[in-house]
């Protein structure tokens, strides 16, 4: 018999708004709220790996892009489309990522590539730090921190564009699978939602 799949955990639509607003509201600075808010914004835009968002290059910013090129596993690409809050806090972003690298140059120093850069050894900040940082932004929004991860949002990507009518071969292209079996696993968690729902209101369920 087959090996059954374990149903990804995901989260409500009120608790991804959550999440934004903290991203929006907890930063120390101008610069810290501003990079939360993209990064929260892209992730739920367009369901990326944290790999690969956080190894985003500078360069995918320019020429004010209605899509992002993403490199993936396997030395793949695929593009992805921006939502309007994703493209303005994206370009917020950017701005402020110039005025710092200018600021770098006047007084001699280096700049980095990536849209996300650190001082760290890769140069770009880490998937180990984002996860870190998504508990904070969880338990700023009073939200269980066990349930949010950055994959839950990837879940929450897919399952909230097949609620919506989102056609399985569209999510699986976003998402970036091989094969279209690993993205029917959303199909289940919308069955498991339908069935409460039937659960919970049909007059015959009492």
């Amino acid at each position: 018999p087959g090996k059954s799949k374990k149903l990804p955990q995901t989260l409500s639509m009120k608790d991804v708004d959550a999440l934004l607003h903290a991203a929006m509201n907890m930063g120390k600075n101008r610069n810290d709220l501003w990079r939360d808010t993209c990064l929260m914004q892209l992730l739920y835009a367009t369901g990326m790996r944290v790999s690969e968002m956080m190894s985003l290059p500078l360069s995918a910013a320019r020429g004010n892009p209605a899509m992002l090129l993403i490199s993936c596993k396997g030395g793949k690409e695929r593009i992805v489309p921006l939502s309007r809050p994703a493209k303005d806090a994206f370009h917020t972003w950017v701005r402020l990522r110039d005025e710092e690298d200018a600021l770098l140059r006047t007084n001699g120093k280096p700049t980095s590539g990536f849209l996300f850069p650190s001082r760290g050894k890769l140069g770009h900040l880490t998937r180990h730090w984002f996860y870190a940082r998504i508990k904070e932004l969880a338990l700023y929004a009073n939200i269980d921190v066990s349930r949010v991860t950055p994959h839950t949002i990837r879940h929450a990507f897919a399952t909230h564009l097949l609620a919506n009518g989102a056609d399985l071969r569209i999510i699986q292209t976003l998402l970036g699978h091989a094969d279209v079996s690993t993205t029917e696993i959303y199909t289940h968690v919308l069955s498991e939602r339908l069935e409460s729902l039937v659960q919970d209101h049909h007059p015959l369920a009492r």
